[in-house]
């Protein structure tokens, strides 16, 4: 239980990082995306870039995927395999 908690925490603290990092960088987050499409429906697709599209599909949930292989491994450390 413990490797996991560990985990959820390296995925929590990574997120809000890499919302922050996102923003920084001129890139839309989910929330931001969520609420065009509720505002504007359709055309908030069309209004949504293509490296906006890169990073929601495949740069944020490839850091979530690695933060929480970390968050395992640093479970793994402090309570043994």
């Amino acid at each position: 239980m413990l490797k996991i908690y560990l985990a959820g925490l390296v995925i929590l603290a990574g997120a809000i990082g890499l919302n922050v990092m996102a923003r920084g960088m001129g890139l839309v987050g989910w929330y931001e995306f969520l609420s065009r499409l509720q505002e504007d429906g359709a055309a908030g697709l069309g209004a949504t870039r293509i490296r906006d599209y890169l990073w929601l599909l495949a740069g944020y949930p490839f850091c979530l995927g690695l933060l929480g292989f970390l968050g395992l491994r640093l479970g793994n450390l402090i309570s043994g395999p």
